[in-house]
Formats: structure tokens, C-alpha cells, sequence
């Protein structure tokens, strides 16, 4: 059975906790420097309190680690949500569960918002509690996830909460995400291209297993390029490779070969000795990075030859830089296909804190079709097709 939607429950009168992503930053002063995430969540958040419900927000900050640490607490994104909402109430919980916050609760207006404290100030939330599950269900008549970017961890909030509220659904901005996910991983339009880059091989072998069935070309850049390289016998000089990797790097690469994907890897490297702001570099000839320096972007062959498989995608899913791109100039290759991809007809998905920070300080966010809001999350579904979360929710309905 599907998972309905919030639209597509009752809602006026009822208290709903609706599971978001606040997971923002912040700088010294404690003001929020980039508010995508709540932006973001704001048609669900404004459709609730249409409907006459009393709203409930929960969601993590950072890494407190199971204490209370003022550091984290989520008071800077509620005042910035207080903001984009105008005249709607917005109230903040002292904590997340509680007799206190059961009183707020009893007293909240419907149409009102009551956004509860970092959920991660208790240990049991990763831990997927059973008790303080129950706890938060206990808030709640509805629960929504909308928290797309947090549903691949099984925590209190996303999964163990589930089985406890009666009626359950998921937000606008999950069905916007999987709607445009399923698309790549169901229903690619072809010539699919994805462009992978990051540090590590390791974290997205997963995901280029699945790609290999359903892309016509990968394209791979960053530094897990030198691993792959390094298994086809290239140098790779002083460049970040994972050597307990190159046997998969191997296989990979001969299946790729064998089902007929096109794997493009980088033709030549901006290249430095030492990675540090200002350092001089230069462009090697060809694949190969000599034994003194590392690689820190693509050179202007790979851009070209990336570009050329670009243009005639009908759709592009990307993740990860090309380099070292928050070092500049060291993000030229990053920089370059961004504009590749925001020039295309294709239907383009980006996932990814770093592609999408590229994408923002490029000025091209808005010329991509769908960027996603978990990095995390965007690739363990592209990988498996499902999140905990989801299957939580599927169990219950």
C-alpha cells in the first residue's frame, strides 16, 4: 500500500509531528547561514497550519553527542522559520519530550507551530529507543516525515515513533524527492549520464553498482578518480588513494566493460606539492601525476572531454566534486561542469553537500531540474531503492 501524503490526511484539529530537517548552520553568533533545509519544509509546514492543526517540529542539530549543549540548540532555526512564516505563531520547546513540553502542547492554537529542542540532546534518539520513541509518539494524534535527508538512520524520531502514532503520512518535500529519485533509478531517460566525484571510492561502490545496470556513461572526477586510475596501472603520484580498495576499483572497471558503460575518468590533473591556499600548481600532460605531487581538480582535457558527454544527456544525476573545489582555484573543474549541466535540456538531479554548494556559489541552484536535500540519504536510495524511514512508514499503513 503507498504511503499517503500529507494532503491526503485529516488533519484540522489534530496534533501533528511533523518530522523535518533543521539540521542547518550556523555561525558563532548562532544565526542560521544557510536556510535551504527550512525553505524547503515550508509547504508542508504552512499546509498543516491551514488546516487548523496544532504543529509539532522536530529535528536534530549537529553532533551534541546525547547532552544538552546550547551550541546546538535549534532556537536560531525556529527564529529563522518565525521569520519566512510572517504572522503564524511560532513557539520554542525548552526540550523535546517531557511534562513541560506536554503542557505547550495542550496549550498550542491551532494554526500554531511549536518547534521542539534537538532531538539528539537525549542519547536515546539514535539508539532508536523504544521509550523515548514512545515519548514523542505520545505528542502526537498524526505524524508526518519530511525529513528526507534524515531517513536513512533508523532513529527514534524516523522509525521507532512509527508504529505508536495511528495515522501516518510523509510531507511535500519527500514526495518531491522520491518522485524525482525514482525517476533516475526507475525510469532513466537515455542518454543517462552520472558524474560522481568526493574523496572516497568507498563511500559510492554501492552506488556505482547500481548505476552500471541503468547509465549509459559515468563519468568519475575528485579524488576517488586516483583509485580507479591507480587500478588500471596509472600514477598516481602523492594523490589520496584507498589501496585496500583497488581490487573492487578492478572489478568495477571490468564490469563496466563487460555491460557496456562508458567510464570516463579524468585525462589529465591539476596538480600541486603540497595541498595548501595559494599553492602553485600545474597541468600534467596526460593521465599520469608524477611521484612528488597530488591531484587537486581536473585539468582542462577532462573538462572538455566530461562536457562532450554532457551535452546530449537527456538526464544527469551528480554527486560529488571534481576536486578540491572549496580551495581556489582548485574548483575550475567543478565550476566548469556545473555550467555543462545547468546548460542542458537534460532532467537534472544533484545530490550532495559539496555539489550542491558548488552549484549555489556558481549561481546555477536554479537552473537544475531537482537538488536533493540528503546527501546521505540520496545515495543509499539510489543504491537500494528504499530508506528505513519509507519502510517504516509502508509497515504501518
Amino acid at each position: 500500500m503507498a504511503i499517503p501524503s500529507i494532503d491526503q490526511l485529516p488533519l484540522n484539529g489534530k496534533r501533528v509531528f511533523i518530522r523535518v530537517d533543521f539540521n542547518v548552520p550556523l555561525d558563532k553568533a548562532g544565526t542560521v547561514t544557510d536556510d535551504t533545509r527550512i525553505r524547503e519544509a515550508l509547504p508542508t509546514i504552512r499546509y498543516a497550519t491551514e488546516q487548523g492543526a496544532q504543529v509539532l517540529l522536530a529535528s536534530h542539530l549537529g553532533r551534541p553527542k546525547g547532552k544538552v549543549d546550547p551550541a546546538f540548540s535549534l532556537k536560531p532555526a525556529a527564529e529563522r522559520l518565525r521569520m519566512l512564516l510572517g504572522t503564524t505563531p511560532v513557539l520554542s520547546a525548552q526540550d523535546c519530550v517531557g511534562p513541560e513540553v506536554q503542557a505547550q502542547v495542550k496549550q498550542l492554537a491551532p494554526g500554531a507551530v511549536l518547534v521542539l529542542e534537538n532531538l539528539r540532546f537525549h542519547a536515546e534518539e539514535e539508539k532508536n529507543d523504544p521509550g523515548f520513541a514512545q515519548a514523542l509518539a505520545a505528542l502526537a494524534d498524526v505524524y508526518i516525515n519530511d525529513a528526507f535527508g534524515s531517513s536513512h538512520r533508523a532513529h527514534a524520531s524516523v522509525v521507532g515513533i512509527v508504529p505508536h502514532v495511528a495515522t501516518v503520512g510523509v510531507g511535500f518535500l519527500m514526495q518531491k524527492e522520491i518522485e524525482a529519485l525514482s525517476q533516475v533509478l526507475r525510469q532513466p531517460a537515455h542518454p543517462f549520464v552520472a558524474i560522481l566525484g568526493g574523496a572516497k571510492v568507498s563511500d559510492k561502490i554501492g552506488l556505482i553498482r547500481s548505476l552500471l545496470t541503468r547509465a549509459d556513461t559515468i563519468i568519475i572526477g575528485g579524488a576517488m578518480a586516483y583509485t580507479l586510475q591507480q587500478a588500471q596501472g596509472v600514477a598516481t603520484g602523492k594523490s589520496l588513494v584507498e589501496p585496500e580498495r583497488i581490487d573492487e576499483a578492478t572489478t568495477l572497471l571490468k564490469e563496466a566493460r563487460q555491460r557496456g558503460v562508458q567510464l570516463l575518468l579524468p585525462r589529465d590533473h591539476v596538480v600541486v606539492h603540497e595541498l595548501t591556499a595559494g599553492a602553485p600548481s600545474s597541468v600534467t600532460p596526460d593521465q599520469a601525476i608524477p611521484a612528488d605531487q597530488l591531484g587537486v581538480d581536473i585539468g582542462p582535457q577532462s573538462i572538455q572531454s566530461f562536457s562532450s558527454a554532457l551535452r546530449n544527456a537527456k538526464m544527469i544525476l551528480w554527486n560529488g566534486p571534481m576536486g578540491v573545489f572549496e580551495i581556489p582555484p582548485f574548483d575550475v573543474g567543478t565550476r566548469a561542469v556545473a555550467g555543462v549541466v545547468a546548460a542542458t535540456a537534460a532532467f537534472s538531479v544533484a545530490g550532495g553537500g559539496d555539489t550542491v554548494a558548488a552549484l549555489t556559489q556558481a549561481g546555477l541552484a536554479g537552473r537544475v531540474s531537482h537538488i536533493s536535500t540528503g546527501g546521505g540519504a540520496s545515495l543509499e536510495f539510489l543504491e537500494s531503492g528504499d530508506l528505513p524511514g519509507l519502510a517504516a512508514l509502508r509497515e504501518h499503513v
